[in-house]
């Protein structure tokens, strides 16, 4: 890998990264929250692949297998949550669902 192919990777998974944590800070819908978050694990799994690229090792594609797992399950853990919390409320607003347990 040469040094501007992995200066390129490295600002495209800031980028990815920064785009994923601003999205997280923003937005007040827990769909959106969860795609940003994803956006920020793909960042991450981006560098670690292209840190395996550079070392010439494979522990980066087993770190990125590792970080797709983690991914994967939380997918399927936040929608579920998602599922039950849109059934119950009839919302997805963060703010929205935090006033619900404070008492009147």
């Amino acid at each position: 890998m040469t040094a501007d192919l992995l200066q390129q990777t490295i600002w495209l998974a800031a980028v990815l990264f920064a785009i994923g944590f601003i999205g997280l800070m923003v937005r007040r819908n827990m769909l959106f929250m969860l795609l940003s978050l994803e956006l920020m694990l793909n960042a991450a799994a981006l560098l670690f692949i292209c840190g395996g690229a550079v070392w010439g090792q494979a522990d980066g594609q087993v770190m990125f297998i590792i970080v797709l797992t983690v991914a994967g399950a939380e997918v399927a853990v936040g929608l579920g949550l998602l599922i039950q919390l849109q059934r119950r409320c009839k919302s997805l607003d963060i703010d929205r669902l935090s006033k619900m347990g404070e008492t009147e």
